[in-house]
């Protein structure tokens, strides 16, 4: 007898499982924000962005308000002269008033400047400290004199006197201010002649 073969089992083919479709993202859109809204959103930050600005603005504003009320308020020494009677019309007799109605004037400097075509033999010079109190109070005043070279008349007459004064501003710490006051030129049209500020000048 003849032996059969085995039948061949034929290779089955095993099915791979389909890769899984790739989803489409799907773009989810923001939704539509309506008109009106939009508008008062936009018109709300306008309006905060311009009040930041006016609240920088008034603030600098009341600032230089305040220094320059300062600044005006601040003390500066007056100053006249007595009669020119004998001698040199440089050694008259000088006076520095502080007007201010709030404010000393202390530590207080003056330096005595000479200006003119003979200014360059007339040196400037300080007044003597000690004949200026340390503090004058609202109101009160002072004399000195002037430690300039002595001269005739007729050279003050071509002459300009300058006081350039130093001094403690008032508040806390120490801060020097300076002023320059004059020119004041020697007066004839008053009898006895004496310095007093040059027309047109302050």
């Amino acid at each position: 007898m003849t032996k059969r073969k085995p039948a061949k089992r034929g290779k089955t083919s095993k099915k791979k499982p389909a890769a899984p479709r790739a989803q489409r993202g799907r773009v989810r859109l923001a939704p539509e924000i309506p008109l009106r809204q939009g508008l008062v959103e936009m018109a709300t930050i306008g309006a905060q962005s311009f009040f930041g600005v006016a609240t920088v603005v008034a603030g600098l504003v009341v600032i230089a308000g305040a220094v320059f009320i300062a600044w005006s308020l601040r003390p500066v020494p007056a100053y006249s002269s007595d009669q020119v009677t004998v001698g040199s019309p440089f050694a008259v007799t000088f006076r520095v008033d502080n007007t201010n109605e709030w404010f000393p004037l202390s530590h207080l400097k003056i330096r005595c400047v000479v200006a003119g075509v003979d200014a360059p033999s007339m040196l400037p010079a300080d007044v003597d400290p000690s004949r200026i109190p340390a503090r004058l109070e609202p109101g009160e005043q002072a004399s000195f004199t002037c430690p300039l070279r002595p001269a005739d008349q007729e050279v003050a007459l071509r002459s300009e006197i300058y006081f350039r004064s130093e001094y403690d501003v008032p508040g806390p710490g120490r801060f020097r201010l300076t002023a320059n006051v004059g020119p004041f030129v020697l007066n004839t049209k008053l009898l006895p002649p004496r310095w007093t500020a040059k027309p047109g000048k302050d």
